[in-house]
């Protein structure tokens, strides 16, 4: 397969540490702000049999630094080393911008299913909430892949078109859903955004997310052939 299945498990594999915070921290409202000065907290995210990669940079803005993605007929991504505990900290909040979207990106195909940014959120799997059914196919996946595959993943993309629906299933895997922010409207102008982690996992997957969740992004153009050029300003994960 192209992508899908593998992406979902190379990304559930980087996700095995925990964030590296204080104590003072994790007791005050917000846990992470990221402001791209630097890196280091990221770790590349690279996908079989893809040898074109998106690139990742700090770029300066208004004083400060942005992250810069940029997608060339490529696929891969950065992943925020660790996992946080996700309903202490259920508040998600980023600044970016796209600078157009992908023509023939199309959320419901899986050739169409690149986005010219989005931020993922992967529950790692926990085996004392699986089902029985869960534990024995979970169980054969890490014998298969030598780690568990992720619980599922939450999406938060910027369209290529205008779908009616505002979630929608991943066309490679149904334990991933694509949660429609912005679309092609949107492109060229900086936008604020705050989520609710938990809310939005129960109105995707009908049910309390996983304890820990990793946050990953990604620009690609595999499927579509294009480019596009994305910025985040900032990311806070928060109470």
């Amino acid at each position: 397969m192209r992508r899908g299945p593998s992406r979902f498990l190379l990304l559930a594999a980087l996700l095995i540490t925990v964030l590296n915070c204080s104590a003072a921290a994790e007791e005050g409202e917000i846990l992470l702000r990221e402001e791209f000065d630097t890196l280091e907290r990221w770790e590349p995210l690279t996908f079989p049999r893809i040898k074109k990669h998106s690139s990742y940079s700090v770029e300066p803005l208004e004083g400060g630094a942005c992250l810069r993605a940029e997608s060339k007929d490529s696929a891969s991504g950065i992943v925020l080393r660790g996992t946080f505990a996700v309903k202490d900290f259920s508040r998600l909040r980023w600044r970016w911008k796209a600078e157009r979207v992908y023509e023939t990106g199309d959320a419901r195909t899986k050739r169409g299913d690149d986005y010219p940014l989005r931020l993922y959120l992967v529950f790692p799997f926990d085996p004392g909430r699986a089902k029985w059914r869960e534990k024995i196919s979970y169980k054969a996946a890490r014998i298969l892949y030598g780690k568990y595959p992720p619980q599922s993943a939450l999406n938060y993309i910027w369209a290529n078109r205008e779908h009616e629906e505002k979630i929608l299933p991943n066309t490679f895997t149904k334990n991933s859903m694509m949660i429609i922010l912005r679309g092609p409207g949107d492109v060229g102008s900086w936008h604020e955004e705050e989520v609710d982690i938990v809310a939005d996992y129960r109105r995707a997957f009908g049910e309390d997310p996983p304890p820990r969740a990793g946050l990953a992004i990604m620009n690609d153009s595999d499927g579509t052939g294009e480019s596009s050029v994305s910025y985040i300003d900032y990311i806070e994960v928060c109470r």
